[in-house]
């Protein structure tokens, strides 16, 4: 009897001792209350707890990717918009996450879904298509400022997506078309002015020079000639007939 009796209290300690053991991985810290007051964060590697007497709740410190579900949106300037985000948060203090907030997931990512609302239905719509990475700061910064006093760290966030309703993107395709069409008749017409400006100084070096004239006349006939023509029409210009008769 007294050797079970000492074997039973042996196996007692073994469970106890077993029961004792946690192991938190590298990425992991372990929040433990003691009788339920908070004793502090262990971790990584082995170490031991109170059997009885404390808890231990794991969190994981690496990066978490919340992908933001499309939000419909009304944009400054009366737009209803779909957009979706990406945010990336990471954990830097295991106790707050803890002991601050119920569930710091759900918590983050409801803050995350209401930010980017808010600020897009404060932006128009050329400035959420054109200045996103402007928008991805702000929307970071008032994540961040929220979720730090839970020991939440947001690293970055990223609008992954502007979904516009069907008739605006008929609109936004027809405004850019006339765009283009303008661009074309301005670069055109600029074209066209520089190519006058050149005719303007080639004339006025004509206008200076009676043998320059003469000499641009005859070129035109060896290029008229050049072509084997059975008839060749020569125009003679004036200027070529007053240079005649001072001569």
């Amino acid at each position: 009897m007294v050797a079970w009796y000492y074997w039973g209290i042996l196996l007692i300690l073994l469970i106890f001792f077993i029961s004792s053991i946690r192991i938190v991985k590298e990425y992991e810290r372990g929040v433990i209350f003691r009788l339920g007051r908070l004793v502090g964060a262990k971790g990584p590697g082995l170490f031991f707890i109170l059997p009885l007497a404390d808890s231990m709740m794991k969190v994981d410190l690496r990066t978490v990717t919340y992908d933001v579900p499309p939000q419909e949106v009304v944009t400054k300037d009366n737009v209803t918009v779909k957009v979706n985000a990406v945010v990336y948060y990471r954990v830097v203090d295991p106790t707050k996450a803890v002991t601050e907030v119920y569930d710091y997931k759900y918590a983050t990512a409801q803050i995350a879904q209401t930010t980017l609302r808010s600020i897009i239905g404060q932006a128009e719509l050329d400035e959420v298509l054109s200045e996103r990475d402007k928008l991805n700061i702000k929307i970071q910064q008032i994540i961040d400022e929220a979720t730090s006093s839970w020991g939440i760290k947001v690293t970055a966030v990223e609008i992954k997506d502007v979904e516009l309703p069907e008739e605006m993107r008929r609109v936004m395709a027809m405004q850019a078309e006339a765009e283009r069409e303008r661009r074309s008749k301005i670069i055109r017409a600029e074209g066209e002015y520089q190519a006058a400006m050149k005719l303007k100084e080639a004339a006025e070096v004509l206008a200076k020079s009676e043998g320059a004239l003469f000499l641009r006349y005859l070129q035109t006939l060896n290029e008229v000639a050049a072509e084997k023509n059975t008839t060749i029409i020569l125009p003679i210009p004036v200027e070529m007939l007053e240079m005649l008769k001072k001569r």
